[in-house]
């Protein structure tokens, strides 16, 4: 039997060092309004959808990778490719990629302050 799920990405976690900067990082770039969650043994800055039913994930104090060698987690901006490259990069981020086009939209390869490996995505407009 295949199995085939609605979505096979249901939660991710972003490691930091520093939740405080990472919290205003990620804040900054994409507008998140990003809540503490202590009900668990570590706080977690939850990031939240739309109508709370979407794939989602929360940053928590933890053991990043080293620059970009963990798994890359492609997040949907707000904006255009361009506006969240240069978001990115005044926030202190690092642009590694040109944009990227495939058939699903746009995206650029980057690291977050703590060298998390980060795709910045536009979806496909149409």
């Amino acid at each position: 039997m295949t199995f085939k799920p609605k979505n096979a990405v249901v939660w991710m976690e972003i490691p930091t060092a520093d939740m405080e900067k990472s919290t205003a990082f990620y804040s900054q770039v994409f507008g998140y309004k990003l809540f503490t969650d202590t009900s668990g043994p570590n706080p977690v800055a939850m990031i939240s959808t739309a109508d709370q039913s979407g794939v989602a994930g929360h940053i928590y104090p933890g053991k990043p990778a080293r620059d970009g060698s963990g798994p890359t987690i492609h997040l949907a901006l707000p904006g255009t490719l361009e506006d969240s490259i240069a978001a990115w990069k005044a926030a202190g981020g690092k642009v590694l990629s040109d944009p990227i086009t495939i058939p699903p939209g746009r995206f650029a390869y980057a690291t977050d302050l703590d060298g998390n490996s980060i795709g910045l995505f536009e979806p496909a407009k149409g």
